[in-house]
């Protein structure tokens, strides 16, 4: 028996295997996070409905969709029949339509028990839309320092030990800077990116606060959701500086793990002329054609990303707290401390312990 489940209750399932029945393309635009791809028609198939549709008569078309789904149905069948053995299927395509349904039917007839997302994809991306049109349910935290001092790798050390911290540049595939996205893969979309952060934010419901890293509204190719942007200018801000030497070579282990690092970073070099001029870029050119790393990174925070965004890279009253990562695991235990005991009980919802 099929069960219609709309986005609400999806929720509430236990662990469910999402199928997007929609073609690869549609699925790469954007889909439910964690979905997997099973398409009854490929990108040029679906194109060639479309147009039967259109230009011929509705009649045809699903004719046409039946003659090229038939011989998949075996292999399609097959697939949602491993996917059935790990847990609770939901299928979905673009507005709940005749391919979730059709597909849905064969599985029914076929005794795997299954679940047709109502309003298809597009349900769940009215459910983001609206969710990034309120006011967001959290306190935020936002780390903020010059290049190089650790903030990612606090962030992930926080997430590690049990906090909600959100690591925006990774859902983003960049790192925001001119050298941003190497080694990182092709970027979300823009909603692909609203849906991996709303199911980010989705499983930290239960805290009163999140911690970010503190970033421009436009990361890479993509751009945080006003709501979020506004409630980061508003949040607690937090301060973190290391000294010059740690960040040099904490950046150089970064980017250096990247594949054909040096040709890459030459190449994103050319963005900066207008900034630093020929002459600078050429002097940092040259160390790097020499592996002169150590030089090249510190010129390049100093004469560049240091000016850019001009964090103090000592104490600073001007913020509510400040953090030396010079020792990163003390650092560690005393940030926690103060998001123990000030940021989680003034939130009154949710205490790490």
């Amino acid at each position: 028996m099929i069960k219609e489940i709309n986005v609400e209750e999806l929720r509430n399932l236990d662990k469910p295997i999402l199928i997007d029945v929609r073609s690869e393309g549609e699925y790469a635009e954007a889909t439910i996070p964690g979905a997997f791809n099973i398409p009854l028609f490929n990108n040029e198939e679906r194109a060639e409905i479309g147009t039967t549709y259109t230009q011929t008569s509705p009649s045809l078309a699903r004719e046409l969709g039946l003659n090229i789904v038939s011989p998949k149905l075996p292999s399609l069948i097959n697939q949602v029949g491993e996917l059935a053995k790990k847990g609770p299927l939901v299928l979905f395509c673009w507005r709940g339509g005749m391919r979730s349904k059709s597909i849905a039917t064969v599985v029914d007839l076929m005794g795997i028990p299954i679940y047709r997302l109502q309003g298809g994809y597009k349900a769940y991306r009215n459910q983001v839309v609206d969710y990034f049109q309120k006011k967001l349910p959290f306190q935020v935290v936002v780390l903020r320092g010059n290049t190089g001092v650790g903030k990612t790798e606090l962030l992930k050390r926080l997430r590690a030990d049990g906090y909600p911290a959100i690591d925006l540049e990774k859902l983003a595939n960049n790192r925001g800077s001119v050298f941003g996205a190497m080694g990182l893969g092709e970027p979300p979309s823009q909603k692909k990116f609203e849906g991996l952060l709303y199911e980010e934010l989705a499983s930290l419901r239960d805290f009163s606060y999140i911690i970010v890293e503190c970033e421009s509204k436009r990361i890479g190719r993509v751009s945080l959701p006003a709501s979020f942007y506004n409630e980061m200018q508003e949040g607690i801000q937090i301060l973190q500086y290391d000294n010059l030497e740690n960040r040099v070579q904490r950046l150089i282990l970064e980017y250096t793990s990247v594949p054909n690092a040096i040709q890459e970073i030459r190449i994103a070099l050319e963005r900066l002329i207008k900034t630093l001029g020929h002459i600078k870029v050429n002097e940092l050119k040259a160390l790097l054609d020499i592996n002169c790393l150590d030089k090249f990174t510190e010129l390049l925070l100093v004469d560049y990303y240091d000016k850019l965004y001009a964090y103090p890279n000592e104490p600073n009253s001007k913020y509510l707290y400040y953090i030396n990562y010079e020792k990163p695991e003390r650092a560690i235990r005393e940030l926690e401390c103060y998001l123990d005991e000030k940021v989680a009980q003034q939130g009154g919802k949710f205490t790490v312990s």
